[in-house]
């Protein structure tokens, strides 16, 4: 039976805690506690901090894995060529339902991610900070960890923070979707390619890295170079944060040194001693079989070569009672069903293939199998953004993992085993949450009576900005329904009666089924 994860399932730790230190004190680091279990952290220049990353060969982990240290000097030179301040972006959207790492940061060490992304702040010239979540655990966390530090969005701080609240789905994670919700647009990707290091949040120059990489980033700065190497391998220094699930006795997160053997690690969760398959790098990633499991270790290189992934770090193994092929149908349905609905390879081609997989599963005998590989190719570099291309990747690694399994169902109907249900999938409606709905409703400004008080902007940052005229900037985009509320009392405060909310037509791509669009409003006058 699927159970879905919790937010901050157990957590344990091989070897010497870095990121993980002080988990066996308190429930949650605030900043008195964090103070005491990890010091202070000096500031340092651009390049001394550019240096340091690049000497312990820190990669981006989000997924991507892209250097930290080559992220950092592009952002630093577009933002000097420009003439303009930088923007540093906290990416804790985890909205894959196997991933719960840098929610477990983001929840219990909060101020250890604040500790890299303003040391990445200082050492730019960044004076804007925002931290993107997708849960209301982190949420709180992050917001009472920024009141703790004085730290807040209003006007005339030297550092404005502020935390965006992004919807629970897999696109919604993608940096290209926080950068747009951020400036106040729908949570999905653009459909076209911006650096974010050339333009992000507002236009400026963006620095994006996912929770744990800024955490990293704290741990190396206090620690140095030579000391952070002493763990883990040569090629990939320090330790990662994984997320074990699947046919596990004991879900978890855990910290480990890379080099570790995954076997190892597996049998902390209590996974079957000889799994079916292993499911690296989330479902977006590769399977691997119980052979290449004895054979790896915790790495970026070692998975690699044995045909895994390490991914966003979720390692999901499957035991011998299971139908693989019926699993990966449960994922394949999820995965069409997350599409951003903004091009043909991911609306029609991710459903194309989950019903492929089906018909192989059904009896479809040969030609199913021919079709759905043919599917998954046409889908292959063609997307918009990079959802259609990591579900692709999940299905042909289903094909030539399960070869055994494939031939049952293609000659012989069936392998006779049930689908048990073992990969964490989110339950029924969770899409329904209000943060993705939206509700049919724009604020628009009347200019001609607007006097630039800026209230609206204090009351509802997500939607509205001001301009270095110091009048308001609205987010061509429809108001989410957990705004709704805010809206209207940015409307009704107005002191010049300049804001009003309309109805309009709410995107098919975007509209929930089953959920009724909210009933026309207008606050014309803006009276209460």
């Amino acid at each position: 039976m699927n159970t879905p994860l919790p937010d901050v399932p157990e957590v344990r730790v091989v070897g010497l805690p870095q990121l993980t230190q002080g988990f066996d004190l308190v429930e949650r680091l605030d900043l008195q506690m964090h103070l005491k279990v990890h010091g202070p952290l000096e500031p340092m220049t651009g390049e001394r901090l550019a240096q340091l990353t690049e000497e312990i060969s820190l990669r981006g982990r989000g997924g991507a894995g892209f250097p930290f240290g080559q992220k950092l000097r592009a952002v630093a030179k577009s933002a000097i060529s420009r003439g303009v301040r930088p923007v540093i972006v906290v990416n804790g959207s985890e909205g894959e339902p196997a991933c719960r790492k840098d929610t477990v940061l983001l929840n219990r060490a909060p101020h250890l991610i604040l500790d890299g992304a303003l040391l990445a702040a200082e050492a730019v010239g960044a004076r804007t900070l925002v931290v993107a979540v997708t849960r209301n655990s982190t949420e709180i966390s992050m917001r009472a960890a920024l009141a703790e530090r004085g730290l807040s969005d209003r006007r005339g701080q030297r550092m404005r923070a502020r935390v965006v609240r992004t919807p629970e789905r897999m696109v919604s994670g993608e940096a290209s979707s926080v950068i747009r919700a951020i400036n106040g647009g729908p949570a999905l990707p653009p459909g076209r390619r911006v650096r974010a290091s050339d333009s992000g949040v507002g236009g400026a120059p963006t620095l994006l890295s996912n929770a744990e990489t800024f955490a990293q980033v704290a741990v190396a700065a206090r620690i140095g170079a030579r000391r952070y190497s002493n763990t883990g391998t040569g090629q990939e220094p320090g330790t990662v944060m994984l997320t074990i699930s699947g046919a596990v006795l004991r879900p978890m997160v855990v910290e480990v040194p890379t080099g570790v053997p995954l076997r190892y690690v597996l049998q902390m969760a209590g996974a079957p001693p000889v799994p079916q398959g292993v499911l690296t790098g989330g479902y977006h990633g590769n399977w691997i079989d119980s052979a290449a499991v004895q054979d790896a270790v915790v790495s970026r290189e070692s998975l690699s070569a044995v045909g895994g992934s390490l991914g966003a770090g979720a390692i999901l193994p499957i035991g011998p009672e299971t139908c693989p092929l019926g699993e990966a149908l449960r994922v394949a349905n999820w995965l069409a069903a997350e599409t951003a609905g903004q091009c043909g390879p991911c609306k029609l081609g991710l459903p194309a293939a989950a019903g492929g997989l089906a018909d192989v599963m059904n009896g479809g005998g040969p030609a199913a199998l021919e079709a759905l590989r043919e599917v998954t190719q046409a889908v292959k570099g063609r997307g918009a953004c990079k959802h259609p291309d990591g579900s692709a990747r999940f299905f042909a690694s289903t094909l030539s993992a399960f070869t055994d399994d494939l031939a049952a169902h293609v000659f012989y109907g069936g392998c006779g085993r049930e689908t048990t249900g073992v990969l964490p999938l989110p339950l029924p409606g969770y899409q329904e949450s209000e943060e993705s709905i939206p509700s049919g409703e724009k604020v628009l400004i009347d200019w001609t009576l607007c006097q630039g008080h800026g209230l609206c902007a204090d009351i509802i940052p997500e939607l509205i900005r001001i301009n270095p005229d110091g009048y308001p900037s609205v987010a061509d985009a429809v108001v989410p329904v957990h705004l709704q509320g805010r809206a209207q009392r940015a409307v009704r405060r107005c002191p010049a009666l300049a804001m009003r909310i309309e109805q309009t037509a709410v995107p098919t791509s975007l509209a929930r089924p089953g959920l009724p669009v909210s009933r026309r409003r207008e606050l014309g006058s803006g009276r209460g």
